[in-house]
């Protein structure tokens, strides 16, 4: 019984992607279909990394670093190294979106301050127009 094969228009399809970024992928080695005269057709081993290549996106990994957990699945040190290095990678991906939690929520506070600050000067500034003076510092304005 001959394996399930897929055409490159099947596959962007069924994931939701182009068929430029598929050859993209073709491109940079991380996908390699058979050719049929023009025809690429795509075996199982194609859908599965092609898989694993959408979700380290995902997951915000650089190709570079899902080349090398796909890669690694073929080759030395086999599957128990494709583990230990995506749990490296899974660590060292954590810290950075921790980090980067960690600024947004300042940045969140420090605008809120100006935004405080912001409001009190208008506040301050729409109190010293309805006593007639038009600014806080008590100097007419013109009008």
């Amino acid at each position: 019984m001959p394996a399930e094969t897929w055409s490159i228009a099947e596959l962007a399809a069924e994931y939701d992607v182009t068929l430029r970024t598929i050859r993209f992928y073709e491109d940079r080695g991380l996908l390699t279909p058979e050719r049929r005269g023009t025809l690429r057709v795509y075996h199982p081993r194609d859908k599965v990394r092609l898989g694993l290549i959408l979700r380290g996106k995902r997951l915000g990994f650089s190709l570079d670093e899902i080349a090398t957990i796909v890669d690694m699945y073929d080759a030395e040190p086999g599957e128990e190294g494709q583990l230990e290095y995506l749990l490296t990678q899974i660590t060292h991906r954590r810290a950075d979106l921790e980090q980067r939690r960690h600024d947004i929520d300042e940045t969140l506070r420090e605008l809120a301050e100006v935004e405080a600050r912001c409001h009190a000067d208008l506040d301050s500034l729409r109190s010293a127009a309805g006593t007639g003076t038009g600014r806080p510092d008590g100097v007419p304005t013109n009008g």
